[in-house]
């Protein structure tokens, strides 16, 4: 399930073939349903839906809760502001002690732990508290990193989320929904490249005692699952968020307010199995490839290679992958001087006369003003054209 690339020349309006055509319409079978309280299938590449139910219905995210804390403090090491070669302080709030009947890392009050083995006993131990010890050390209570966690939530449009604690334990006004965990877990692969990786490993030893990720979906080998998170309280249920590749392809799935353990990881991966079986994510442009030349009128040069500054990606039903059109909209005629990354028109590529998704496109070069006599030559040139 490779992805696809679509445009590899200026020939872009035209249709792809005749066979295409004459095609057979493409039927691809209702979902799964499942019986967790709400949940959702994402594509990675496009943020578009493929599965669905309750999906914006406010649940307990229990450890869920943990992803948002990995988050905000990979985003502090970004800015600079804290590194994982820290050495952090083990406070009386953050000690072992204080979560007897919860997951925990057994970290000890008084001593001295690195930011990275608190990161790993937060992701692949989930330990509560290892969620303290980091919250206290990015922003020296736990309180004010809730703060922090909210605001970050408002940044990512999380907006049916609220954090009450970094950890996830029940709490009155601690909420998310399927759709917000999903794009949160998206963030991380996106934003933290350096932190992801730790979503894949399936046990840690700390203080002497060996801990095993809870996401039994990494030792599936009918899948090539590298994260994300499980969560469970009394109060929640089983959740599970999870990501998953195929060839170039990556989705995510989450379910939330499952029965089991097992149910969990059996709906997470009846989702994921249904996605790669049934839709591919192609590569409808890639960043600063030449889709095409346009003509440009008044400059040094008679055109000027055209393409878009991010790669666009597309989510189909497998059977569309190769009916996808792809139209230039130019913003009127092109008239130099034309600067590099200059918005000239946009690309809009469509399935069965549906457009699914646009691009600004942009020069990908400059084209200075012509010489007084090419200006002349085109002015007349443009004037006989507007006549025909």
């Amino acid at each position: 399930m490779k992805t696809k690339s679509l445009i590899n020349s200026a020939l872009l309006v035209a249709s792809l073939s005749s066979t295409v055509a004459l095609a057979a319409p493409t039927i691809t079978p209702d979902p799964p349903v499942l019986g967790a309280k709400g949940y959702i299938l994402l594509d990675y590449n496009t943020g578009q839906v493929l599965v669905e139910k309750n999906a914006h219905d406010q649940l307990n995210p229990a450890s869920l809760t943990k992803l948002m804390t990995a988050y905000v403090a990979g985003q502090e090491i970004n800015n600079g502001n804290i590194s994982l070669d820290d050495e952090v302080v083990i406070s009386e709030k953050a000690w072992a002690k204080n979560f007897p009947d919860s997951s925990k890392m057994f970290i000890e009050v008084g001593t001295s732990v690195a930011l990275m083995d608190l990161y790993r006993g937060l992701i692949v131990q989930s330990g509560n508290d290892a969620s303290v010890a980091i919250a206290e050390h990015v922003a020296g209570s736990e309180d004010a990193f809730v703060g922090l966690m909210n605001s970050w939530a408002d940044k990512l449009e999380l907006n049916n989320t609220a954090f009450t604690n970094p950890h996830g334990l029940d709490s009155d006004g601690l909420y998310s929904t399927p759709y917000d965990i999903a794009l949160l877990s998206r963030a991380i692969i996106r934003d933290l490249p350096s932190i992801y990786p730790l979503y894949s490993e399936t046990a840690y030893t700390y203080n002497k005692i060996t801990q095993y990720n809870r996401n039994g979906l990494l030792r599936d080998r009918s899948l090539n699952v590298d994260g994300m998170k499980t969560g469970y309280t009394s109060g929640a249920g089983y959740s599970l968020a999870t990501s998953a590749t195929n060839g170039d392809m990556r989705l995510i799935s989450v379910v939330m307010g499952s029965a089991s353990t097992k149910s969990r990881e059996s709906e997470s991966k009846q989702l994921l199995s249904f996605g790669f079986r049934f839709f591919d994510t192609v590569l409808a442009s890639q960043a600063d490839k030449e889709i095409a030349q346009a003509k440009v009128w008044m400059g040094e040069h008679d055109q000027v290679s055209v393409g878009v500054e991010q790669d666009i990606f597309v989510t189909v039903a497998k059977a569309d992958a190769k009916k996808i059109k792809a139209e230039l909209i130019y913003d009127g005629e092109l008239t130099a001087p034309i600067a590099k990354g200059q918005q000239v028109g946009k690309v809009v590529y469509s399935l069965e006369d549906e457009t699914i998704a646009e691009a600004p496109l942009m020069a990908l070069e400059p084209v200075e003003e012509g010489s007084i006599f090419k200006r002349i030559l085109d002015w007349f040139k443009q004037l006989f054209s507007s006549w025909f």
